[in-house]
């Protein structure tokens, strides 16, 4: 009796080669319990991150507030929980829009060529001199900061990456031998960019579009230090800008954002660092 010989799919061996990379599993380890606590805790907590607590500037691990207070008295471990699910939100928001904008763009450009591919590419060059976050500055004052205007000011300055390198993939695939074969057939561009060649194309893309998750939270993080955060909104970001003035004497209301954003950001860079060795074919063979 014969064996049959079963060939691991390559998405199921990418899989298990991400479930034994250490430091990946760490990344999700930390980026699911800062989604468990930001996005559980204020349910649990019930309380409103604006409201005074207790006396301005309280030291942490006191009895009125575990991690303290800020230079209005506000709880920082309130304000903390519930500023972690405005950033996660932004973050992961303006990573789609931008992931979004970059993919159809550059599909379109890799795809078409010619003149197409030109008048895209030198619309993706002007976005990309532009300085990303002077540009987003000017966004968000124009049409106020609020947080829907935030996540659409960062989704639209930082696709220029994700479009590049989509094209690159487009240009790689739309001559081989399965994609000529689907236009011998009759198939439709729509069919063959979106159906055919983008499936093939998603590996480096999904790398990417994990890494544009840190950038878009470090970028909401940058504004609102800067004093364009919505002041409705709490933010780990608009925790830092409300407290700058007031890091040396109350060096806690900055110092545990900044802590919850270097965690989430490490643990994103560890997820998308994971995903590149998995789906890397050339890595994968290490």
């Amino acid at each position: 009796m014969k064996k049959t010989l079963q060939v691991e799919g390559p998405w199921r061996e990418a899989l298990r080669m991400f479930a034994r990379n250490p430091s990946a599993i760490a990344g999700m380890l930390m980026l699911g319990l800062m989604l468990l606590v930001s996005l559980g805790g204020p349910w649990l907590m019930g309380a409103d991150p604006f409201e005074i607590r207790a006396a301005p500037m309280t030291p942490p691990f006191s009895e009125d507030a575990l991690l303290g207070t800020d230079y209005l008295g506000r709880d920082v471990l309130t304000t903390l929980i519930y500023g972690g699910r405005t950033t996660l939100l932004v973050g992961a928001v303006a990573a789609f829009l931008s992931v979004s904008i970059g993919i159809t763009l550059g599909a379109i450009a890799g795809y078409y060529g010619g003149r197409v591919d030109a008048v895209l590419m030198r619309v993706t060059e002007f976005f990309q001199v532009l300085p990303a976050l002077l540009f987003a500055m000017v966004v968000v004052t124009l049409f106020s900061p609020t947080l829907l205007t935030i996540t659409l000011a960062i989704g639209v300055v930082s696709w220029t990456g994700t479009a590049r390198l989509t094209r690159a993939e487009f240009l790689k695939y739309r001559s081989l031998e399965f994609v000529r074969a689907e236009r011998a057939i009759g198939a439709s561009h729509a069919r063959i960019i979106w159906q055919v060649i983008l499936p093939n194309a998603l590996p480096p893309l999904i790398v990417s579009a994990t890494l544009a998750i840190g950038s878009a939270i470090l970028f909401e993080a940058g504004l609102a230090f800067l004093g364009l955060g919505d002041p409705n909104q709490m933010s780990w970001g608009l925790m830092i800008g409300s407290s700058r003035q007031y890091v040396l004497t109350c060096w806690w209301a900055v110092a545990f954002p900044g802590a919850a954003i270097f965690v989430t950001v490490l643990a994103v860079s560890l997820i998308g660092d994971g995903l590149n060795d998995a789906l890397n074919p050339k890595l994968r063979e290490r």
